[in-house]
């Protein structure tokens, strides 16, 4: 299993934000510190808004900052709304047409090894992912 770049990115920049403490963070320099495209990280920051994990601060000297104290933030609830699906083999999706799908016993094995998967994340919150700025190598702001 692979989590798609949305996801990855959806991380890295929470635990951006969240190691700013209450200093504003923006898309621009977010993208240039990690080198990922201004414009999908823009998507994902709608996304990360829109689920209130990140709330944006219009104006001159707006930004972007936590949504909610990083402790509120559970790995797996981010990981649920930001993968497309948890599809890992062809019976997971609407589509299926493979021809052992009703008797099949991997199907259950699958099914069983990814809600672990998800349930491992939620005992982790951002709390306990947040790198200080010395960890992220960038000198605190003054």
């Amino acid at each position: 299993m692979r989590l798609t770049n949305f996801s990855d990115y959806a991380l890295r920049v929470l635990m951006y934000a969240g190691s700013k403490d209450s200093r504003l963070i923006t898309i621009d320099e977010t993208a240039r510190f990690y080198g990922i495209s201004r414009a999908h990280l823009m998507k994902v920051v709608n996304a990360l808004t829109r689920a209130g994990y990140l709330k944006a601060v219009r104006g001159r000297s707006g930004g972007l900052m936590l949504g909610m104290a990083a402790g509120e933030i559970l790995v797996g609830d981010v990981i649920r709304r930001t993968e497309p699906d948890f599809a890992l083999v062809e019976c997971f999706t609407t589509g299926n047409r493979c021809t052992i799908t009703n008797c099949c016993r991997l199907r259950r094995a699958l099914r069983e090894a990814l809600e672990a998967f998800v349930t491992s994340l939620d005992r982790y919150t951002l709390a306990d992912l947040i790198l200080s700025s010395e960890e992220f190598g960038i000198a605190p702001a003054a």
